[in-house]
């Protein structure tokens, strides 16, 4: 496997893993915010998917033809980072793999030296090739993969990729319970004792 088709498995990886993230969820906790900036499930497959339309088309002159009105300058200050009412589940989705399959081509008509102009980044940045975009977009996905993670994990408990993922230490409830109770102790002994 070359390096393109090394990046371009992990990005597919990483698609992958953020639209499992939605499984078996209602449409409330998909939507709702869970953090103070307002930070929700669907919002991060909405942004992703966005940024990657944006990424691989415009950067490379293959723009998707795909109007995304919460991107154009007058739209709402960090309209694609949520979903209208307006906006269903299976429009969000459907336009992640739109924004995929877009993507996918580029990346399989392009060499990884191929140039590109992102014309939103400074001036002495803008001039980028492939390859650049490929590490930018997966390390992107799994930012936003990250923050997917967690957000679940406070939903539903559902943590990892997948139910048995691997990664993750087997425990009951209970010893998951007992798990952090010990990290709180931990926290709490070391702010007592003056460490920072």
């Amino acid at each position: 496997m070359d390096g393109k088709e090394t990046l371009h498995r992990y990005l597919r990886i990483r698609r992958d893993n953020l639209l499992r993230k939605l499984d078996g969820l209602g449409e409330y906790d998909m939507r709702r915010p869970l953090t103070p900036t307002g930070t929700n499930l669907l919002g991060l497959v909405k942004h992703v998917a966005s940024v990657e339309l944006d990424y691989f088309g415009v950067v490379f002159g293959r723009p998707s033809g795909r109007h995304l009105p919460w991107l154009d300058d007058d739209a709402r200050p960090d309209a694609d980072m949520w979903a209208t009412a307006g906006e269903s589940v299976e429009d969000i989705v459907e336009l992640h793999h739109f924004a995929a399959e877009h993507s996918d081509a580029t990346i399989e008509a392009l060499p990884l030296d191929a140039p590109g102009t992102v014309p939103w980044w400074a001036e002495e940045r803008r001039q980028v090739t492939l390859h650049q975009i490929l590490v930018h977009m997966v390390a992107e996905r799994a930012h936003h993969l990250g923050h997917a993670d967690i957000l679940r994990e406070l939903i539903d408990g559902n943590a990892g990729q997948r139910p048995g993922d691997p990664n993750l230490t087997s425990r009951t409830p209970e010893e998951w319970t007992a798990h952090r109770a010990a990290i709180e102790g931990a926290a709490r002994d070391a702010a007592g004792s003056g460490q920072k």
